[in-house]
């Protein structure tokens, strides 16, 4: 959530800083306690956290839907911080409450695999805080940045010159709040007690409700337009009924060809039958009637979303390997040496490294790269999403290939010479990790809101979400199947009898075949025109010259967007 210091736009991270705290606080030291006091096996523990945070991402698209069809993103990011600060709060229950939890176990039971494991019962109040924080976070995700990006008058120079930088100084500001969680919280989690570190979650949760209210009076809202779902489902079935009906013999005889709000293009042309106007819409009746006839517009913006589909499949597999980061990482920190001096660090809070690195090149790219792209490129934007994306993809596989070499020396130090690595070796995949999330998850963000319709700002980031909630199922997935076919000897609970290393190179080589298809994909997608001159209604007279007028720059704006084209 922000909270904007006036209606010009000019706004600070505020209150989603709680919304982060909440959810690091969680994810990035959930897996210990699973392991350490709930006694589940390392692989299952890891399936428990990608899944917790995969539904998290993957509920944004309710939340998008919500917030576009009828309740508005303030509304809906209000209540789901409620709803957040709810789940939080069971949380802090499921961990406080003693008999939530099986009996403690020693280190020799721990060798031999003699620990009892939680039982249903005492999963299942674990397992309803989870999912109604995953509920609400869903909702915050999906809202908050088109929520913020409302706030911009993109009439105005001086605003829109400021949005330029939103995205970047957005998530810089969330993850100062994941710093504080992985350093402040994860530390009060193992050494004063769960508790404690979930319940200063739920009264930061708490606080950035009451922040968000308070600030009502400053913000800008926009009203829902109707569910995008339903526009898309109706261009959909139109198409679909009338695909034996013969195309007009020029686009302007389409429904609504004349008052269309984006230009008009080529691709996914099937889709154009939908607006077609065939007898039975000839009256002027049935032209108003969604179920009848699509306009233009309608058709336009589904395609606008179809092309949004090739770039979002190959996003996936980034954030399969950033779940690692929370997961397999975090337990081999508990197999190294984590002291400095007599301080022996948390494992999970070695994720701070993973956010001091996202830090960093976000606050480069403002600094540097982004200048410095624009000097060559000679472009107000210097680098394209596409850009953004395509080096986030290429730091993640090197990343991997960092992670599996580390991992080999660990183990055979721990297994021939008895001696453990130290931690700070993790060092290596934090870093690269984080440095490919400041460039992916921005690149990502703005690409899914700025290649969208305006009408479906939300349900773009709830789909940007949902390449995120991917990426922990597709993790769930992968360890299950690595699981089954080396029947458990690569995932072990104990990592110095297993083989990690051997997945992440797995996870390179996924990756690195991911990253030629993006390359492919990227290079054949046309960025998104706006509409020259729209005909004005007063001067019906000149309908004819100005649909010249249209078609003309709108050749000019195709021929200009496929030079812009590459990644």
């Amino acid at each position: 959530m922000f909270s904007l210091a006036n209606r010009n736009g000019n706004f600070g991270p505020g209150s989603e800083l709680s919304e982060r705290i909440c959810v690091m606080g969680i994810s990035m030291n959930l897996v210990t306690y699973l392991v350490g006091d709930l006694h589940i096996s390392s692989a299952k523990s890891a399936t428990i956290v990608t899944n917790f945070m995969g539904t998290l991402n993957l509920l944004g698209l309710l939340g998008g839907f919500l917030a576009d069809a009828k309740l508005g993103r303030y509304l809906t990011v209000a209540i789901s911080a409620s709803v957040t600060a709810l789940g939080v709060i069971l949380l802090t229950l499921a961990t406080t409450i003693s008999s939530m939890r099986p009996p403690p176990c020693d280190d020799y039971r721990r060798q031999h695999h003699e620990c009892i494991e939680a039982n249903g019962r005492q999963l299942a109040l674990l397992y309803l805080a989870l999912y109604t924080t995953a509920l609400g976070g869903g909702g915050i995700k999906s809202n908050v940045s088109g929520f913020g990006s409302d706030q911009f008058d993109v009439t105005d120079p001086e605003e829109e010159k400021a949005m330029i930088f939103f995205f970047n100084r957005f998530y810089f500001g969330i993850s100062i709040g994941s710093l504080f969680a992985v350093i402040v919280l994860v530390y009060i989690q193992d050494n004063v007690g769960r508790g404690w570190g979930y319940g200063i979650s739920a009264g930061t949760m708490v606080i950035a409700v009451a922040v968000l209210l308070c600030g009502t009076p400053w913000y800008r809202f926009k009203k829902p337009q109707g569910s995008p779902l339903t526009v898309i489902w109706r261009v959909l079935f139109l198409a679909l009924k009338k695909r034996n009906q013969s195309y007009p013999s020029h686009p302007s005889l389409l429904n609504d060809y004349e008052n269309r709000k984006v230009p008009y293009t080529q691709r996914f042309k099937c889709l154009d039958k939908a607006a077609i106007l065939d007898d039975n819409c000839a009256a002027n009746a049935n032209k108003s009637n969604p179920w009848m006839v699509s306009t233009v517009t309608q058709v336009e913006e589904v395609k606008m979303v179809l092309k949004l589909l090739p770039i979002w499949s190959t996003c996936i597999l980034f954030w399969t390997i950033y779940s690692q980061m929370t997961t397999f990482t975090i337990e081999q920190a508990t197999f190294m040496y984590r002291k400095v001096g007599s301080f022996e660090i948390p494992a999970g809070s070695f994720s701070a490294f993973l956010i001091i690195s996202i830090l960093l090149f976000t606050s480069l790219n403002e600094k540097v790269f982004v200048p410095l792209a624009r000097k060559i490129t000679h472009t107000v934007q210097g680098l394209t999403s596409l850009q953004r994306i395509g080096i986030g993809l290429i730091l993640s596989i090197v990343a991997m290939v960092g992670a599996a070499i580390v991992e080999k020396e660990r183990r055979e130090m721990a297994n021939q010479k008895n001696v453990k690595k130290s931690a700070f070796w993790l060092l290596v995949q934090f870093f690269l990790v984080g440095a490919g999330e400041a460039f992916a998850y921005v690149g990502q963000l703005e690409f899914f809101i700025r290649e969208a319709p305006d009408r479906m700002k939300s349900m773009s980031t709830g789909l940007f979400l949902s390449t995120i909630s991917m990426g922990f199922f597709v993790s769930s997935l992968l360890v299950s199947i690595v699981d089954h076919v080396t029947k458990k000897s690569w995932l072990r609970s104990n990592l110095n009898k297993g083989k990690l290393n051997n997945f992440y190179w797995l996870l390179a080589v996924l990756g690195s075949l991911n990253f030629l298809v993006f390359l492919t994909l990227a290079s054949r997608h046309q960025y998104k025109t706006q509409l020259p001159i729209k005909p004005d209604s007063g001067e019906r007279e000149l309908k004819s010259l100005n649909d010249e007028m249209i078609e003309d720059l709108e050749k000019k704006a195709s021929i200009q967007s496929v030079g812009n084209a590459e990644p």
